[in-house]
């Protein structure tokens, strides 16, 4: 049996999978999150912390449920929320709170950084507030007392690591949103560090994905009934998730519909396009990298929404929103809920609501919602496509991808086939438990261990529907962003 823990934005889920990749439980505990200021969003580690223990714990009683004892477990995986800044002093304290991915204070430190000589030659990205390289350089200046006290500076999951097992580590997919590893050659760039102030040895130690980190502690394994398993490097969320429904090899995609939307491409090479916000990451597996769109907003948008609109849930919105259909007419909406991403790199960029009529419904709200995230994903898709890596079938995961309504109104969008597979709802915990199947047999072959899962259904785009949506929508879409842009700056500015 194999242990996959992913800590996630909202909650951290544990899955426990056997030999053959099926899932024999799962489990989760909720997070709390916390916005202090505006474009601020920050976690207490030790929630994290406390959220893991619960979700191993209700695994391991649902696992003794059907007789499996906990001392099969040969392996557990980690996957995480990407680039939170999780900054300890010399004895392990946690000096403030996590700054997560989807904030937004940072964008001065990013210009900073863009000046810096060889800047995206090394680490071939845009200098964005959500990476972590900024967010140090924002403590060191706001925050000089704390910045002077770190001494490690761990990723969300790395946290976990150290509880887990007492070491200091992460990995490469991981670390390649830090902004401080040379992607190419995947290792840490000793100028990037310096030009943060960073020495090397705040760093923790770097692994691939699929290598052993540690060992589970002698105290929790005796708790927890377990033997001294290794526990894998594991990899960011995104990575797991696309090792957890098979996407591995160059040529194949997946689109991962949770808290964020990304649009993962996977290549044999190294690959960049830092003009159009496109990130070029290391993947969680040895000689392979990914290239990534990230929308910071995607199935968040459609609780915003569904809150907005007065609905007891998202499910009840998206009933609605398939009852009364989408409108030639209807109104546009921008999920630019907290800045963007891909391709805009504008932390100031707000979310909105446009074309709005007497008759306008909740039901037209919602529609547009799932709408413009879709076209949001449209544009992300585009960017990666302008990079020569274009996928003609994309793999579905996340929560998102349980509404086919939704699903195939995607497939209209982006124009390509949408293929939902078993297990993409757990897609990330999946693939964390599949790392940790290869950490425990090195030896295992990566196509058997990492093999897509069973179809469930595929959404065929109508050619019809692509084109219109193309053709009027999208032109709309775009040049609402652009239009509005200069004021949500501006607003921003004086605030």
């Amino acid at each position: 049996m194999f242990l996959g823990i992913d800590l996630g934005t909202s909650a951290v889920k544990a899955v426990l999978v056997d030999e053959t990749g099926t899932v024999q439980a799962t489990a989760s505990h909720a997070l709390p999150i916390s916005h202090p200021e505006p474009r601020w969003s920050e976690q207490d580690p030790e929630d994290w912390w406390q959220a893991a223990q619960s979700s191993i714990e209700q695994l391991l009683n649902a696992a003794k449920a059907q007789d499996i004892s906990p001392r099969r477990i040969a392996a557990i995986g980690l996957s995480g929320q990407m680039h939170g800044a999780t900054v300890l002093d010399k004895a392990d304290r946690v000096l403030r709170p996590a700054i997560l991915w989807n904030d937004g204070r940072s964008d001065a430190q990013c210009r900073e950084m863009e000046a810096w000589p060889d800047f995206r030659e090394t680490t071939g990205n845009l200098a964005m507030p959500g990476f972590t390289a900024p967010k140090l350089l924002w403590l060191r200046e706001h925050e000089p007392a704390i910045f002077e006290r770190i001494a490690k500076v761990l990723l969300p999951k790395d946290y976990l690591r150290l509880r887990l097992t007492g070491e200091y580590g992460t990995d490469v997919s991981d670390a390649a949103g830090t902004l401080w590893l040379n992607i190419k050659e995947r290792r840490w760039s000793q100028s990037m560090l310096d030009a943060c102030g960073l020495p090397q040895e705040a760093m923790p130690s770097l692994h691939e994905g699929s290598a052993v980190s540690g060992h589970l502690s002698a105290s929790l394994a005796e708790r927890w009934g377990m033997r001294r398993v290794p526990v894998a490097a594991g990899g960011g969320d995104n990575a797991a998730g696309a090792v957890g429904v098979g996407i591995v090899r160059h040529g194949q995609a997946m689109l991962s519909l949770g808290t964020s939307g990304v649009y993962f491409a996977v290549s044999d090479g190294y690959r960049a396009r830092p003009e159009d916000a496109v990130h070029s990451f290391c993947h969680a597996l040895p000689d392979t990298w990914h290239l990534m769109s990230v929308m910071l907003n995607a199935a968040s948008c459609l609780d915003f929404t569904a809150s907005l609109g007065g609905y007891p849930d998202v499910a009840a919105m998206l009933a609605d929103a398939e009852r009364v259909g989408l409108r030639h007419d209807g109104p546009i909406f921008l999920p630019y809920l907290s800045g963007e991403r891909t391709p805009h790199n504008d932390v100031h960029a707000c979310g909105a609501f446009t074309g709005l009529r007497v008759d306008s419904t909740r039901a037209d709200l919602a529609n547009a919602t799932l709408e413009g995230v879709g076209l949001g994903l449209l544009d992300g898709i585009e960017a990666v496509d302008a990079t020569g890596l274009q996928v003609d079938d994309i793999t579905v995961i996340g929560g998102g991808s349980r509404s086919a309504y939704w699903m195939q109104m995607l497939a209209d969008i982006i124009g390509r086939p949408l293929t939902l597979r078993v297990g993409g709802e757990v897609g990330a915990a999946l693939g964390a438990a599949r790392l940790a199947h290869l950490a425990a047999e090195p030896g295992a072959n990566i196509d058997e261990v990492c093999r897509m899962p069973d179809i469930v259904a595929v959404r065929e785009p109508d050619a019809s529907r692509h084109a219109y949506l193309r053709e009027r929508r999208q032109p709309k879409f775009r040049a609402l962003y652009r239009q509005l842009a200069a004021m949500y700056r501006a607003d921003d500015a004086q605030a």
